[in-house]
């Protein structure tokens, strides 16, 4: 199978025990990358700087480290990163999840089967705590034509589990979304451009899901900046109709709006299966 590289980006609120068991997670593949970007967004905490240095002892040249002066955020961090990558596969991996254990062997798999494609994704478990204790599973249609129907209305990829290529990546100018919509913005310029993709049935990623998770993405300041994102699909991108725009602006500003506690339920027995 084909090398691969791993994009991470990490900042300085994150938890130094979910980072290491995040790079332990990307080390323990079944079919282990040669080559791992870390990104640091800005000045870490010691306990953070720690677990780098561990990972460095123990990885060597495979872990590049991308030390930013100061905090970007996570467009700029991932668009720093992607240009140092040595391959041309490029698996994504946030700081605080776990990787299932076959994920990229799985998306290489897919890769070599299918060398059209350029995106490639699959399911995610949340847990709280610890990954035995799963409290909602988010899958997504599989076929190229179910996702580009899908992604008209919401976010048609697992942005933890997306393995792609790189060229395709670069070709669109790189991650080009606002705050908070990095990774969606992306996956719509890469599939107006004619990138083909897929996603597979198959758990690639356990995602951590602790209590503020919800209460991020609700409040006024969330609501304007999804019904803007949302609206410019139509207005800006002409990636949907004025319907389908009208009908996810309406969705996210309901659920934005509803109190945490009624959002929680919204995303475990509706948004998530």
């Amino acid at each position: 199978m084909k090398n691969y590289s791993v994009l991470m980006s990490v900042y300085h609120k994150e938890q130094a025990e979910y980072f290491r068991q995040s790079i332990e997670s990307v080390m323990q593949q079944t079919v282990k990358p040669n080559d791992f970007v870390l990104v640091c967004d800005g000045p870490l905490t010691d306990a953070l700087d720690a677990v780098i240095a561990d990972a460095a002892r123990q990885y060597g040249d495979i872990l590049q480290i991308v030390r930013l002066e100061t905090n970007q955020g996570l467009k700029n961090a991932l668009n720093t990163g992607l240009v140092r990558c040595k391959n041309e596969l490029v698996a994504r991996m946030d700081s605080d999840d776990i990787c299932a254990e076959r994920r990229c062997e799985l998306q290489l798999k897919c890769f070599a089967e299918n060398p059209e494609l350029g995106i490639v994704s699959g399911t995610v478990e949340e847990f709280e705590g610890s990954p035995e204790n799963i409290t909602a599973t988010k899958t997504l249609p599989l076929s190229h034509e179910e996702i580009i129907k899908y992604a008209k209305l919401r976010c048609p990829f697992n942005h933890p589990t997306v393995m792609y290529k790189k060229s395709a990546v670069l070709a669109v100018g790189g991650y080009p979304g606002p705050i908070l919509y990095e990774d969606y913005a992306l996956w719509v310029e890469l599939l107006a451009s004619g990138v083909k993709c897929r996603n597979l049935p198959d758990t690639l990623c356990y995602m951590r899901v602790d209590g503020g998770m919800y209460a991020r993405r609700g409040g006024w300041s969330y609501f304007k900046k999804a019904v803007a994102f949302r609206w410019g699909l139509y207005k800006e991108k002409h990636f949907c109709t004025f319907g389908e725009s009208a009908y996810s602006v309406c969705a996210a500003a309901v659920v934005a709006l509803m109190p945490t506690r009624l959002r929680k339920m919204v995303y475990r027995l509706i948004l998530r299966k």
